[in-house]
């Protein structure tokens, strides 16, 4: 099951909607740069290399781990604004999933932000390697259940 734009979290289809609503794209950029400034602070002890995005030209580090329901949450840092924001946006739109729902999700959704259009490739890339990083991280957490 990929999602598509009949079936997105709630999360997403609300993020989605937000961007679409901003018709220029520097209020775009704008937009995701908030999303970053959202994050919690990030313990330096968790920027580690097993932590890090690769592919990315910044630095930039995700931790995934589930809550008291199960659901994956997400929390991560990075030294550059729009990376940031990527992880920001991500993070509001992937943290209270479920790894299943995480598996099955597409990055293909950031199209229907108008984002992408005002990217260079590198940070299109860039985007992509933070969402498969934090896709990865949230499969591999073992449930409690499970154990």
């Amino acid at each position: 099951m990929q999602s598509s734009p009949d079936n997105l979290p709630e999360a997403i289809d609300r993020i989605v909607k937000r961007f679409q609503r901003l018709s220029d794209p520097k209020q775009r950029y704008e937009q995701l740069i908030l999303y970053g400034k959202k994050l919690e602070a990030f313990p330096d002890k968790l920027k580690t290399p097993e932590n890090k995005v690769q592919g990315c030209v910044s630095q930039v580090f995700v931790v995934a781990k589930l809550d008291e329901n199960e659901r994956v949450v997400f929390s991560g840092d990075s030294d550059a604004l729009i990376s940031k924001g990527f992880l920001g946006l991500l993070s509001i739109c992937m943290s209270g999933l479920t790894q299943k729902e995480i598996e099955h999700l597409s990055p293909d959704f950031i199209k229907d932000t108008g984002l992408v259009a005002s990217l260079t490739p590198s940070r299109a890339n860039g985007f992509y390697n933070v969402f498969k990083k934090m896709q990865q991280q949230a499969i591999e957490i073992e449930l409690p259940s499970v154990r």
